[in-house]
Order: structure tokens, then sequence, then C-alpha cells
């Protein structure tokens, strides 16, 4: 792979060096701010669905965790709760900004 990067054609024209985007013409500067609201709602759907997966042996396991599996899904529950209320407080889910 050395020998033919050094060796081979090298032919820099203006069409080579600009940026291929499947066929399609560039416009505008892909630098621009974005709203962190979107990287925000992507989190947070990333949180309900692994707390999803969390809910799924429980349910598969109840009658065998008994009581203490019930007090452990109830404190999971719980956190669950606290920080889905400390979102709403912080606003993360309006979008009229």
């Amino acid at each position: 792979m050395t020998l033919t990067h050094l060796f081979g054609p090298k032919r820099k024209t203006s069409e080579k060096l600009e940026n291929f985007e499947s066929g399609i013409e560039g416009h505008g500067n892909a630098r621009r701010p974005m709203a962190i609201k979107y990287f925000l709602i992507a989190i947070l759907f990333v949180l309900f669905d692994v707390e999803v997966i969390f809910f799924y042996p429980y349910a598969v396991n109840f009658r065998e965790l008994g009581w203490h599996g019930f007090l452990a899904i109830v404190m999971f529950v719980a956190f669950f709760l606290s920080g889905f209320i400390y979102i709403i407080k912080k606003g993360a889910l309006h979008w009229e900004e």
C-alpha cells in the first residue's frame, strides 16, 4: 500500500478535491449551530428505552423475587421518576423557545 501511494498517479484537480455527498450538490455551511434540544430528546429516548429493558426481567420473575424484588423495582421507579420530574422542571420538553 505504501508503494502504490508513493508511485501512483497524483492528479489533484478541483473536482477530485471536492467533498462527495452522494451526488447531491453541497450547499451551506455544515458547521452551523444546532439546537441542543434535539440531542436532549435523543438522550431521553434512550433513557426511557433502557428503563423498559430493566422492567422485563422483573416482569418475568416477579414471583421468585418476592418482596425484595418488589421493593427493588419500586426504588428503581422512584429514582427514575425523580429524574423525570427534574427534567420537566428544567423545561427540557418545552419547544416554544
